[in-house]
């Protein structure tokens, strides 16, 4: 079992799930520091993180997903050490808002690269490893914003849509070579994603901080739903009620979703220009010296 993004957030949550399950379980993460501490607290004083030959049921490589230096030397540690792998799960992510006019290019870079592209580099590197093995699951995380595209939010709509148009070929690719494939799409959760959020809009990122802080859903509640759809081999994961009420209002009421989609984007501009222009008020009062 190898999941990204280990080092805090759901993937944490998976790997202390997966480990309590009694599956091996390699964690990676970019951040080294957060890595060491996820380790530890898997798998208690035994863990141990680097190149070496794993000490406990829980294990560490630093991975940045956008690299693919750092996927092959993870596919040869898992060679060498496991013999192969059993569980992919894709789940490092990022996240970026904001009007579509006035998010930079950058931030489409940072988000596809690893929010997309990271999940076809994990998945170009171990599943030829799978057909060999004729087994292998893929587990990829992607959100409930890839399949209901809500505004203010391009750059990782686009993404997330990407990730689960992928595991939909996957799906048909690797069913004949006895490869899963469980595509997860969570919507808000107490997770640590808004720490990097990224937006030219504060409005975006405060209406952000607070959906993710309001949430009553805990990583933990998604990890357990994640592991029995591993086990049932499920393909769609919809991990919370609302959020299933909108992707079937979105498949079969199309007029109804699209009419409370123009209400919610109507509100959330308006907030947006709200905020601007208080924005421009202080700034106007300030040159002016007023307190």
């Amino acid at each position: 079992m190898l999941i990204t993004g280990a080092g805090s957030g759901l993937g944490l949550a998976l790997a202390h799930r997966f480990a309590a399950a009694g599956d091996r379980v390699l964690l990676t993460d970019v951040d080294g520091d957060a890595l060491v501490a996820a380790v530890a607290a898997v798998a208690g004083a035994e863990a141990a993180v680097g190149d070496g030959a794993p000490t406990a049921s829980a294990h560490g490589l630093t991975l940045d997903v956008r690299s693919d230096e750092r996927w092959a030397a993870v596919r040869g540690w898992c060679e060498e050490h496991w013999g192969g792998l059993d569980v992919l799960v894709s789940n490092a992510g990022v996240a970026a808002g904001g009007r579509f006019s006035r998010q930079p290019i950058e931030d489409w870079d940072w988000v596809l690269e690893i929010d997309l592209m990271g999940v076809v580099r994990g998945c170009r590197t171990f599943v030829p490893l799978m057909e060999a093995q004729g087994s292998g699951q893929l587990v990829n995380v992607a959100s409930l914003a890839g399949l209901i595209n809500p505004p203010a939010n391009a750059a990782y709509n686009v993404a997330k849509a990407g990730v689960v148009s992928l595991s939909e070929t996957l799906r048909l690719e690797l069913e004949p070579a006895g490869i899963g494939v469980t595509v997860v799409c969570p919507s808000f959760f107490r997770t640590g994603l808004t720490a990097t959020f990224r937006s030219p809009d504060a409005a975006v990122s405060g209406l952000m901080d607070k959906l993710v802080g309001q949430s009553s859903t805990p990583a933990d509640a998604i990890a357990a739903q994640v592991v029995d759809a591993v086990a049932k081999r499920r393909f769609l994961l919809l991990t919370d009620r609302d959020g299933r009420s909108s992707y079937l209002v979105k498949r079969f009421l199309p007029p109804l979703f699209l009419s409370q989609a123009r209400k919610r984007t109507r509100r959330l501009l308006e907030r947006i220009a709200a905020a601007e222009a208080d924005g421009a008020s202080a700034v106007a009062a300030s040159d002016r010296g007023e307190a």
